[in-house]
């Protein structure tokens, strides 16, 4: 299969041949799978005080008061400490030794990062992500881009590939997070643009992580969480050319 490559001005410059793995058949309930073993593992355990609900000055009035033997108050008759009082402790609260994190085989990660992979190269399934684009998919540039310092450089590129409608969508649907989240350091919630690929760790990961719902990242540090965000394939992305066959001998 072939695909175009374009230079920094928009302009195809030539034809590459797309490594076999963007031929991966399409599995939405690996990729799934993948997801939310890769989020489990960023989950945090957690759990009450040990002595939650217990720590009390209580004791048993024992039998002959016409009372239920539990524990009470001193100076007081409110039962306290068991489950079915007041204030008492929970039966069964949350175990922070509980483990959250849940296991993938390794053949079904790369599975499903290859069929995320070959997602992203078929336009009906990108759109159905909300993306903007223009023209075909996959969006390959020059390595040149790579060595982009300044974020208006990278605007530029982008507006001649066609794919920065998609980062001017994503900054007009920034809101702010219903409910408390917005008092826990969340307070805004925006939306996904495109995922920009790299083959090293050069200057355009630093000039393009400031643009709304833009992600970059190096080759070899791509995961199914980013191409396939919320579990969801058919993220729009930008891949360089030295990126493009790095990822044909990899996978």
């Amino acid at each position: 299969m072939k695909a175009k490559v374009y230079g920094l001005n928009g302009e195809v410059v030539e034809d590459v041949e797309l490594p076999p793995i963007f031929s991966e058949e399409f599995r939405p309930d690996i990729i799934r799978k993948a997801v939310h073993s890769i989020q489990s593992h960023r989950r945090q355990p957690y759990g009450p005080n040990p002595l939650a609900g217990t720590n009390y000055a209580a004791e048993n009035w024992g039998p002959g008061h016409g009372y239920a033997r539990v524990p009470r108050l001193k100076g007081g008759r409110r039962a306290v400490i068991v489950p079915q009082a007041v204030g008492g402790r929970r039966a069964h609260p949350p175990k922070p030794q509980k483990k959250w994190s849940e296991k993938i085989n390794k053949k079904e990660m790369k599975k499903a990062l290859r069929s995320a992979l070959s997602a992203t190269i078929v336009s009906e399934i990108v759109r159905q992500r909300s993306h903007v684009f223009d023209g075909e998919l996959p969006k390959i540039v020059v390595d040149d881009f790579e060595g982009l310092k300044k974020t208006k450089e990278v605007i530029e590129v982008l507006k001649s590939i066609g794919v920065y409608d998609d980062v001017i969508r994503a900054g007009e649907r920034k809101r702010a997070r219903a409910g408390k989240g917005k008092m826990r350091g969340r307070r805004y919630k925006k939306k996904k643009s495109l995922l920009i690929v790299t083959s090293k760790n050069s200057d355009v990961l630093k000039a393009s992580r400031n643009l709304p719902g833009v992600d970059a990242v190096e080759v070899r540090n791509l995961n199914v969480e980013l191409l396939a965000p919320g579990g969801h394939a058919g993220r729009l992305v930008v891949y360089t050319k030295s990126a493009l066959s790095y990822l044909g001998e990899w996978l």
